[in-house]
């Protein structure tokens, strides 16, 4: 991780320097960028940033970003044990994919705790109950924000270091939003929308059935489009099979821009 990261200063004033970048460039629009910078998110972003862009031999790189819910309710329902071996499982099939070497894969749980910045597959540390106590709130828009902004930030220092880079990041939860502080659907829909235009970019939510909420409404009003949206149900199978599912696209991408640009149109479906 870059000596800046220890200094709040110094790695939120970067941040901001890549996110002015992809303004001028017109990666970011201005409604995108508004929610990036109506708060200091900087230091948050930065702690996802990992690997610096020089330890990393390729040519194109795949960021796989996965964000586990860590609220309270997954813990009630007894899913605990399942969202870990779903993440790990994600971990497994990337593994055994011929393009692991150029995947960097980062884990952000829904409340903001970095269990891996980005960072080569075989670094990533595993979710087990040791790192994993789900037992806060649902802050789903504001840590969108910081988790697609990481994203966008990741992908910006490796294109402007001449590395292609292509991401697909899977956000997860069991319930609708009622811990954000700053951050609305339309500041997610924002960002989703430039990361889909950019044409490198893949956005799907995992919506766990909490048997009340409407999570394809939820994560459309995020911008996430319908054939990136999994609803599993409450059982364990349920949830397993749809990481599952997730796997399978995130391995998809990984082996090159036409598989990607196959897997963008089809969705889950591809």
């Amino acid at each position: 991780m870059s000596s800046s990261s220890s200094n709040g200063n110094s790695s939120s004033a970067n941040v901001s320097q890549l996110f002015q970048a992809a303004h001028a460039e017109g990666v970011l629009s201005p409604q995108a960028l508004q929610a990036l910078t109506v708060v200091d998110l900087g230091a948050q972003i930065q702690a996802g940033l990992g690997i610096s862009v020089d330890d990393v031999q390729a040519s194109e790189v795949v960021l796989v970003t996965v964000m586990p819910d860590d609220s309270g309710s997954i813990q009630h329902a007894g899913h605990a044990r399942t969202v870990c071996d779903g993440h790990n499982l994600v971990l497994d099939a990337l593994l055994s994919s011929q393009q692991k070497d150029g995947i960097l894969f980062h884990t952000r749980y829904l409340n903001g705790f970095v269990l891996n910045p980005f960072r080569p597959l075989e670094d990533v540390v595993r979710m087990h109950s040791k790192n994993y106590d789900p037992d806060k709130g649902t802050p789903l828009y504001d840590q969108a924000v910081v988790l697609l902004g990481t994203v966008l930030a990741k992908a910006q220092e490796f294109t402007r270091n001449g590395v292609s880079a292509r991401t697909v990041t899977l956000l997860i939860t069991d319930g609708a939003d009622c811990h954000s502080q700053s951050s609305r659907p339309r500041d997610v829909a924002a960002l989703v929308n430039d990361l889909r235009r950019a044409e490198n970019h893949i956005v799907a939510g995992m919506g766990i059935d909490d048997g009340t909420t409407d999570f394809r409404k939820v994560f459309r009003e995020m911008g996430i489009e319908d054939k990136w949206i999994l609803t599993p149900g409450q059982s364990a199978q349920d949830i397993r099979k749809a990481f599952q599912v997730f796997s399978q696209s995130a391995v998809r991408v990984s082996q090159g821009a036409a598989s990607f640009s196959r897997t963008a149109l089809g969705g889950f479906g591809a």
